[in-house]
């Protein structure tokens, strides 16, 4: 089942184009990353599918319904920010209660729903305490709470732990993959962290000046590079000048400019 599709979105800003003719399909349940320089356009496209940009031409349909035009609030989707965006002046459970209480939800449901999430995330017992007096891996966990507790189809990820220190960045990697996998959302993660997209991702979409460059499994990603771009962004690469001589199935004959030859 298809969750999310993109068709030929491109989205222009005056003479700059973010996003420059994409097409993609993400599958239901799947953990996806859009990994990429800055400037690439993977936050333009994760903002695009989220309806906090429209696109300039191209469609965007989530569980197969046609959503441009359509508000962020009425989009089936969650959104974690990178600076989290809690609201300073509400406890814990008013932050991850905002949503549901926004919805109209019985009071019940939403004390119910917020305590389960609010454990899943391993915060039981910080209902009552303010943002200022979280660190920032329990801010992240309260966002990641927040967004999760509507039960949206999708859910968008603007790298949330690029401002984590490196030892709770490594931590909510795994808690981030535990969650997901556990209540099976699809979820679109944007970072630039090769690292961060190769331990965590089912797929991963590598973007440059607002291009895809290709899309496959981390294996793939690494073993395959279908460009220099991506073989040089995600590893270290050398690049050998040469000339295609012949192909035999998969092998190819080469000979380089200094003149000796390999099959590769």
């Amino acid at each position: 089942m298809i969750d999310v599709e993109l068709e030929k979105i491109t989205k222009k800003y005056k003479n700059i184009i973010a996003v420059d003719d994409i097409s993609l399909e993400i599958r239901h349940g799947e953990f996806l990353f859009l990994l990429g320089p800055s400037g690439c356009g993977k936050t333009t496209t994760l903002r695009i599918i989220g309806g906090l940009e429209e696109p300039t031409s191209g469609i965007v349909r989530i569980k197969g319904k046609d959503v441009n035009g359509v508000s962020p609030e009425k989009r089936d989707t969650a959104t974690v920010f990178q600076s989290w965006a809690l609201f300073p002046h509400k406890t814990v459970y008013e932050n991850v209660a905002f949503g549901l209480k926004m919805r109209k939800k019985p009071k019940k449901e939403i004390r119910d729903r917020v305590r389960a999430f609010l454990e899943m995330v391993n915060l039981s017992g910080f209902e009552d305490r303010y943002p200022g007096q979280l660190s920032g891996g329990q801010k992240q966990r309260v966002a990641l709470a927040r967004a999760l507790v509507v039960e949206p189809a999708v859910l968008l990820l603007d790298e949330p732990l690029s401002a984590l220190d490196l030892k709770l960045r490594q931590q909510m990697r795994f808690e981030i993959k535990r969650i997901q996998k556990k209540i099976n959302v699809t979820t679109i993660f944007v970072t630039h962290d090769q690292t961060e997209a190769m331990a965590m991702a089912d797929r991963i979409v590598v973007m440059n000046r607002g291009k895809i460059e290709q899309i496959g499994t981390p294996r793939e990603i690494y073993y395959e590079p279908q460009s220099k771009f991506t073989s040089d962004f995600i590893g270290e690469t050398n690049f050998l000048e040469g000339t295609v001589l012949s192909t035999v199935g998969r092998d190819v004959d080469v000979e380089l400019s200094g003149g000796s030859r390999l099959r590769a």
